[in-house]
């Protein structure tokens, strides 16, 4: 008897503490980009993820979305999930016992590297993201996002399971799901073939630490306002530094940050071209 030629196909196998069709609606697929989101809410996922060009790709399999609900490790009769903060004050915070069991559930058949597997959390404290580190993770295998409620999480298990808190900007939202979609978001696009058209992703802004040039199409002229000459002049060379100086103009004016950067980067001399 000879033995049934064996698929090579993407479908993945691992363990896991749910049924694979609570997890989601595609199949797990192996070598897929995925993204592990830890919450209290995972009725809110896909949101927006699921719509437009993230959506079809989540469904075509380019990436996976699995959510961990963070309830399923609360502990005593109610699954309570955070207490008091030491020391007292205003608030409840996330146990570090509650979510290290979460954690733990979402390394599974990860790599432990966190090069190739980011753990993030999602904190008005953390880092700012950018669109640099958007790209880091799409070059991961994948990532787990941890999005924090109440006053935060305890400390001791973002130290020891070497958690990035990232931040989406300097404002407080109720939790972190809203920042982790961003995030993700973010990221997929730049994951191949997602977007269809992969040089959008190195025009457009943050891509050189420059915010992109405005953009206009039809009607030619509009409430009297009409597209700049050179867009329709057919000169591509033009139309290239139209754009290029237009670019800069938009990044200093209203990031002055990012411009620094650029001018940096460029051996340029940020006070350079004051009618820029």
């Amino acid at each position: 008897m000879t033995d049934k030629p064996r698929s090579h196909g993407r479908k993945a196998i691992a363990p896991s503490l749910r049924p694979r069709e609570l997890m989601s609606d595609t199949p797990e697929l192996a070598g897929a980009w995925t993204a592990k989101v830890i919450t209290l809410f995972p009725e809110v996922f896909p949101g927006v993820l699921g719509a437009s060009l993230t959506g079809r790709a989540l469904q075509e399999g380019l990436w996976q979305l699995q959510t961990i609900d963070l309830r399923r490790f609360g502990v005593g009769r109610h699954r309570n999930v955070d207490d008091t903060p030491a020391g007292g004050g205003a608030g409840m915070v996330l146990r570090a016992d509650v979510v290290a069991a979460a954690l733990d559930e979402a390394a599974i058949g990860t790599p432990p590297r966190r090069a190739l597997w980011p753990v993030i959390c999602l904190s008005p404290r953390g880092r700012p993201f950018t669109q640099a580190m958007a790209r880091r993770f799409s070059q991961a295998r994948g990532m787990t996002l941890l999005c924090g409620r109440f006053e935060g999480i305890d400390q001791r298990v973002i130290d020891h399971y070497r958690i990035e808190e990232v931040s989406i900007g300097d404002f407080i939202l109720t939790g972190g799901e809203i920042a982790a979609q961003a995030l993700i978001d973010a990221t997929v696009r730049l994951i191949p073939r997602v977007l269809g058209n992969q040089a959008s992703t190195e025009e457009e802004s943050f891509s050189d630490f420059l915010l992109e040039h405005p953009q206009y199409t039809r009607p030619a002229v509009w409430e009297g306002r009409e597209i700049p000459g050179v867009l329709l002049s057919g000169h591509h060379g033009e139309i290239a530094r139209w754009r290029k100086a237009m670019a800069e103009r938009l990044t200093k004016e209203r990031r002055p940050d990012l411009w620094r950067a650029y001018c940096a980067k460029h051996g340029r001399d940020p006070e350079e071209d004051q009618e820029l």
